[in-house]
């Protein structure tokens, strides 16, 4: 694993984005542990934040796409925070843009927010996490009702590698059914084999007692792919 996703790993338990318990999800799956991107709150965070999204962005995608977008509430700050990173890091200017939830009809006019989407613009999606894909349903024909517009992929922070609405998982869901690459700067997997046992602020964050209780949630919920 990259010294940088072991970071990011130990960045989100640091800023109490992820966490371990009992947690009730959209779904109603009863899950032992959540993430929250909405726990990053100051700048030095989502600068960070910004930087391993950008890099594993670059990992996957490369510098060949125009704009990143960020859907309404959480990716709105996600997309921002991205660009300025990449723009630093690999000196390539990236346009943002995210759409309302409400359309503004008066001053800037319209459903988006930042930049404007034109035929040929190359897309990529940020998200924090993925559970069940219902997100890209809304997301995807506000991208395409813009114009010609080529999806090139999606990046969320973790991918939580249990099942969608199949035996695969809701990424897998996504990349199979509207035909463009998905990715996460981390998995569940990762997350696991290298926090059980590990101590992150001086306390083990998965002990013996709750990676039983992840191996048993996987055993029901765990994606085939």
């Amino acid at each position: 694993m990259e010294a940088y996703k072991q970071e990011f790993i130990e960045f989100m338990v640091e800023a109490n984005v992820l966490k371990f318990g009992d947690f009730t999800l959209k779904s109603g799956r009863k899950s032992p542990f959540f993430m929250n991107a909405g726990a990053y709150v100051t700048g030095a965070q989502l600068a960070k934040l910004g930087r391993y999204y950008a890099q594993a962005i670059h990992d996957k995608f490369g510098d060949d796409f125009d704009i990143l977008f960020g859907p309404a509430y959480k990716g709105i700050p996600l997309s921002v925070a991205c660009v300025i990173a990449y723009d630093e890091m690999f000196g390539k200017e990236i346009r943002y843009c995210s759409n309302r939830k409400e359309v503004k009809d008066h001053g800037d006019t319209g459903i988006l927010l930042g930049s404007a989407m034109k035929d040929g613009d190359r897309v990529v999606i940020i998200e924090d996490v993925t559970t069940s894909g219902r997100s890209i349903e809304e997301t995807f024909p506000i991208i395409k009702a813009q114009g010609d517009i080529n999806i090139v992929g999606e990046m969320v922070s973790l991918d939580r590698c249990e099942k969608g609405r199949s035996e695969k998982s809701a990424l897998k869901e996504v990349s199979e059914k509207y035909g463009f690459s998905t990715g996460a700067i981390v998995t569940m997997r990762d997350v696991i084999e290298y926090l059980y046992n590990r101590e992150v602020g001086g306390r083990v964050v998965i002990n013996d007692e709750i990676k039983k209780r992840i191996d048993a949630y996987y055993e029901e919920y765990g994606a085939t792919l």
